[in-house]
């Protein structure tokens, strides 16, 4: 288990829970700020792109979000999205050269591994085959919205109605723009 350093992650309950069921623990090094790739490398492809950055924090949006996990975004990413590996990376003067495997996914990486059994491949073979990646898409949707439904009753609860406050100002009441990231989840965005 790779956590970050705050106090919220490191603490009694998860160093017993560690224990107990054998998980090695580890953490980033004092002062080098550059082990947090380790902790955080998947947050933007497998969080923040799928859900945007809103606060999911009722009982509810968990327990949908940890069903969206499990079942479809865990088949999807792992059966239908490919991955570029890292195989080399070398300092030639000023520049650093890096070189990638052929994108594949994890299941693909998986069927060529030598050290998984037949049967374990027969098993996942059965699963790819019994996937449609149309539907899983559709059902990821679906969730989403869900999700996004739940959250959005959840604050208009918590809302005060300010339209009487900016009428009274000569205002309009501004239009509430959408959290919704889905434009993030299909447009690229360049790094750069």
């Amino acid at each position: 288990m790779h956590s970050d350093g705050g106090t919220e992650f490191i603490n009694d309950h998860l160093y017993k829970y560690s224990v107990g069921t054998e998980l090695g623990f580890s953490r980033s090094r004092p002062y080098k700020k550059n082990d947090n790739c380790l902790v955080e490398q998947k947050n933007n492809t497998h969080v923040r792109r799928l859900v945007g950055y809103l606060r999911y924090d009722t009982e509810t949006e968990m327990n949908l979000l940890n069903d969206l996990y499990q079942n479809e975004m865990h088949f999807y990413k792992n059966f239908f999205q490919p991955q570029n590996k890292l195989i080399l990376k070398e300092r030639v003067g000023g520049k650093i050269h890096r070189v990638y495997d052929k994108a594949k996914t994890p299941f693909q990486r998986l069927m060529e591994s030598p050290e998984i059994s037949e049967t374990q491949k027969q098993e996942l073979k059965s699963i790819y085959q019994s996937l449609n990646p149309a539907e899983l898409k559709r059902q990821i949707d679906k969730k989403l919205d869900m999700l996004y439904k739940f959250y959005q009753r959840k604050n208009n609860s918590q809302k005060v109605d300010t339209s009487a406050f900016a009428k009274s100002f000569g205002g309009t009441k501004k239009k509430q723009i959408s959290p919704r990231f889905s434009g993030v989840r299909e447009i690229p965005v360049s790094v750069r």
